[in-house]
């Protein structure tokens, strides 16, 4: 067996257990001379089964390591419904060719799920919250939206009603779903402001239903530009016109990391991860009480996976990892910030670097001179009272650049 022989396979299991299972899928487990599993899968295969049996165990790593210590063996991993939909088949690619891997998937509980509710799966907005911030769910809540959230045991749902009623979603249809596809398949549902105490099993799924309800807080995600009333901040804000042009230009795609430097209130930031669940982004900022707004407002804004590194750029820059994009929001007067950070990109990498003063308007028109790009002057009026009428309130202009390295 070569190593580009498939040698792993990943056979999925239902609730229904093993008589779920494919015939290729069963074939791959009776074949196998090494099973992998947790507990409740393991519990499976019959007491008087000879083969080598490994458990999964903590740290996570290192089973993953005893798995690729077999290789050339007929190992078979004993999974939960689809491997690759939040399960180990994601982990193990990571670590193995594709190659070398055959996978059998059973329906996934999101597919089950959909179809109990008779919600068209391309409508569902998808969440794990098995070891994640429960926070993730809230770039989701927008009137009409649908979701289906993995709890990550019996807990969840009363936390996620809490949540719900706490985001102005009380009136949110909240639908328990437990063992799905097995005999003791359950479904509860309610709304999240009168969400009752129930025992839950420890095996269930969330859906949530999101009324049209104008009184409640809709933030789709992939807007850029939300309303500057969502931040917590001390003055330091890229205003909302402006911001959705920064974004325009930053471009994110799904997976990218950013770097916003002299990050503020981490507006930038969180609206790049807003735009993709994907997508990665690191807040830099000196400022300890700026740090602390940016965390409140990564939070509230549903993107607490944003990685926020309190210090003084550029020197803090250096043991990031290199990002794909950098927004730079102050401090471009700083001796050495922006060859760190234009050495920091690779070819393709965009750089934004917004100016209010004429100091930092100076600093840009010296990088577009030698560096090439270009320059923006983003002038916004806004209708404000004076008196009984309205009059045009101009915002302080932004001097804008944008290059792509080269």
């Amino acid at each position: 067996m070569t190593e580009s022989t498939p040698w792993l396979a990943i056979v999925g299991i239902g609730e229904d257990g093993l008589d779920g299972v494919s015939p290729a899928g069963r074939a791959l487990i009776q074949g196998a001379t090494v099973l992998v599993g947790g507990d409740r899968h393991l519990a499976l295969v019959p007491s008087d089964d000879d083969r080598e049996i490994l458990p999964w165990r903590s740290p996570f790593e290192a089973s993953i390591q005893a798995i690729v210590a077999r290789r050339g063996q007929r190992v078979c991993v004993l999974a939960s419904g689809d491997p690759l939909c939040y399960g180990v088949g994601v982990t193990l690619l990571r670590a193995i060719p594709s190659t070398e891997i055959t996978i059998v998937p059973a329906p996934s509980a999101f597919s089950l799920a959909c179809s109990r509710l008779h919600w068209p799966f391309v409508d569902v907005n998808f969440v794990s919250l098995c070891g994640r911030d429960l926070a993730h769910l809230r770039r989701h809540l927008y009137g009409g939206a649908r979701i289906l959230a993995l709890s990550a045991d019996e807990r969840t749902p009363a936390q996620v009603a809490n949540l719900l009623r706490a985001s102005g979603w009380g009136s949110a249809n909240l639908t328990i779903l437990e063992r799905l596809g097995g005999p003791q398949e359950r479904m509860v549902a309610g709304r999240a402001d009168n969400w009752p105490d129930l025992p839950v099993d420890r095996l269930n799924l969330m859906a949530i239903a999101c009324p049209n309800d104008p009184q409640a807080p809709s933030q789709p995600p992939g807007l850029a530009g939300l309303p500057d009333g969502c931040y917590h901040h001390d003055g330091q804000l890229t205003k909302a016109e402006v911001r959705a042009i920064t974004l325009a230009k930053l471009a994110p795609l799904p997976g990218q990391l950013l770097w916003d430097v002299g990050a503020g209130c981490g507006s930038i930031a969180i609206e790049w991860l807003r735009s993709d669940r994907r997508c990665r982004a690191i807040a830099v900022e000196q400022a300890a009480h700026r740090v602390q707004l940016i965390a409140e407002n990564a939070i509230a804004l549903g993107t607490p996976n944003l990685q926020i590194e309190p210090g003084r750029a550029p020197d803090i820059l250096r043991s990031l990892p290199n990002p794909d994009a950098i927004f730079i929001g102050g401090g471009l007067t700083t001796p050495d910030l922006f060859t760190t950070c234009w050495d920091a990109l690779p070819v393709g990498g965009r750089l934004v670097a917004n100016a209010v003063t004429l100091e930092g308007e100076q600093a840009l028109f010296q990088w577009r001179d030698r560096w090439g790009g270009h320059l923006s002057r983003i002038a916004i009026q806004r209708a404000e009272p004076i008196g009984k009428f309205l009059g045009w309130k101009p915002m302080a202009p932004v001097t804008q650049w944008c290059a792509i390295k080269p």
